[in-house]
């Protein structure tokens, strides 16, 4: 396969697996009648059981062995699996309180906050745009929180909860699967014991409920882990300056949505931020255009 055929690949794979993240909401919503932390509790369940099978499918049990091995990587995966597990309850909460708004702000920050992290931890240096798009997004909370007398905490939650998550992942250098499973594993004894020791509702008992919400149920498996794996196939296929741009279509379906399909309401203050946070991204984005054009081209000899 030729490096533009791979390319081409590549965008169909950050295309499906942005696309799907955008339009998560709708299935949540569709739960919305269950308590968040069940919906938790299943989606924890069914992707471990759905990661289980694709690990054996594709033999990749020695390297789960191996990997359990490395005391260092399991307590860093102990630190991730709690940052997602938090970010998965924040973003099912707010998508069933009707905070989806509040979520699409939050996933639109994310990229901003990945780059503080990166300065703050891993020694990167901010270029002069990077400041001042870092500096426009601080500005749009500060101005929510004095004029309005708000603080977007679900938004700086979600975004926390995920840039921190990303910093660590990276400091473990695990591939997306292996990790994942790694992270459910860690997740599966809590939502067990929550299921069959706390879980009081009446849609918690499985035999009680009927076919069609199991299967909804069953569903947060495949809504976690395949948009997981068309990144991780987007990721090997093109260049990360490329498929960090396609990382806006999440936030702004879910904005779509919110605001168009779901009427939460646009208000001054989010309004403010949201400007704002648009402004740095502009900045942002144009700022690793032009620095990806200007990096010289490596002629290697033969």
């Amino acid at each position: 396969m030729n490096e533009e055929q791979q390319a081409r690949q590549g965008v169909f794979f950050a295309l499906a697996a942005y696309l799907m993240w955008g339009i998560a909401p709708v299935y949540f919503k569709m739960l919305g009648n269950i308590n968040p932390v069940e919906i938790i509790c299943h989606r924890i369940l069914w992707s471990f059981l759905l990661l289980a099978v694709l690990l054996h499918v594709g033999k990749q049990w020695p390297m789960i062995r191996t990997l359990l091995s490395d005391r260092r990587k399991i307590y860093y995966l102990i630190a991730t699996s709690v940052l997602i597990g938090g970010n998965w309850l924040i973003f099912i909460w707010a998508i069933n309180n009707h905070h989806l708004l509040d979520a699409s702000l939050g996933y639109y920050i994310n990229p901003l906050l990945n780059v503080i992290l990166g300065m703050v931890f891993l020694s990167e240096r901010l270029r002069a745009l990077q400041w001042v798009a870092v500096t426009l997004a601080t500005i749009g909370v500060v101005i929510q929180l004095m004029l309005f007398g708000s603080i977007p905490v679900i938004a700086i939650a979600l975004a926390g909860t995920f840039g921190i998550y990303g910093l660590l992942r990276k400091k473990v250098m695990v591939s997306a699967l292996n990790g994942l499973f790694i992270e459910t594993l860690i997740l599966v004894p809590v939502a067990l014991i929550y299921l069959f020791g706390f879980a009081d509702s009446a849609t918690s008992n499985l035999a009680d409920n009927s076919l069609y919400l199991n299967v909804l149920l069953a569903m947060a498996g495949v809504v976690t882990t395949l948009p997981l794996l068309c990144f991780a196939g987007a990721a090997t296929r093109m260049k990360l300056s490329t498929l960090g741009f396609f990382q806006y279509i999440g936030p702004s379906m879910m904005f779509i949505l919110a605001t168009v399909f779901y009427g939460e309401p646009f208000s001054p203050d989010k309004a403010t931020t949201f400007l704002f946070i648009w402004g740095a991204l502009i900045l942002f984005s144009y700022d690793g255009i032009r620095n990806h054009r200007k990096r010289p081209v490596v002629v290697i000899e033969k």
